[in-house]
């Protein structure tokens, strides 16, 4: 077993666990931070891997964008901030669905790749990365981007009944 083989297992372990961690936390702060946790272990799998722009852009994008916005959003909405009772659901459901759907999964990719050995891709570069996405992508770039930003004026309109709203005049 080689370090890069020992970092991928430790990394996976930690993604997993801290994704577990996600769905049965009972508080909504501590999950979305148990999903920094998650998401940085993927970006460290990406670095083992040697997709080092794959790894800033999860970063960047998930990490720093994405789950603050969704720890901006439960602040905005007053969410509670401790335990939830009512995030308390039965686990056995859940576990043997998903045990289900994993399992299927896998059966599903060992039929499909058949354990065969497919030659490596050509290495990509940050340079041409740029170039198709502001190139071909660059729309579609923009209007996510748009649309990320209503959406955040959105929840805070909704959130907030007091901006906007029109004041009565005093009699």
């Amino acid at each position: 077993m080689t370090v890069a083989d020992a970092l991928l297992l430790a990394l996976g372990a930690v993604a997993v666990g801290s994704g577990a961690l996600v769905v049965t936390s009972a508080h909504l702060v501590r999950s979305g931070l148990y999903l920094v946790v998650s998401l940085g272990a993927v970006a460290g799998l990406y670095l083992v891997l040697g997709a080092e722009l794959v790894a800033w852009v999860q970063i960047l994008v998930y990490v720093g964008a994405v789950v603050v916005l969704l720890l901006f959003a439960v602040m905005l909405t007053r969410a509670p901030i401790g335990p939830s009772t009512d995030l308390d659901r039965p686990a056995l459901p859940a576990v043997l669905i998903g045990g289900g759907l994993g399992a299927g999964l896998a059966v599903l990719f060992a039929d499909a790749f058949r354990w065969v050995r497919y030659p490596e891709a050509d290495p990509g570069t940050a340079e041409r990365v740029g170039e198709q996405i502001f190139g071909a992508w660059v729309l579609p770039f923009e209007v996510i981007s748009i649309l990320l930003l209503s959406a955040l004026v959105g929840a805070i309109v909704l959130s907030r009944p007091d901006v906007g709203a029109r004041s009565t005049p005093e009699a």
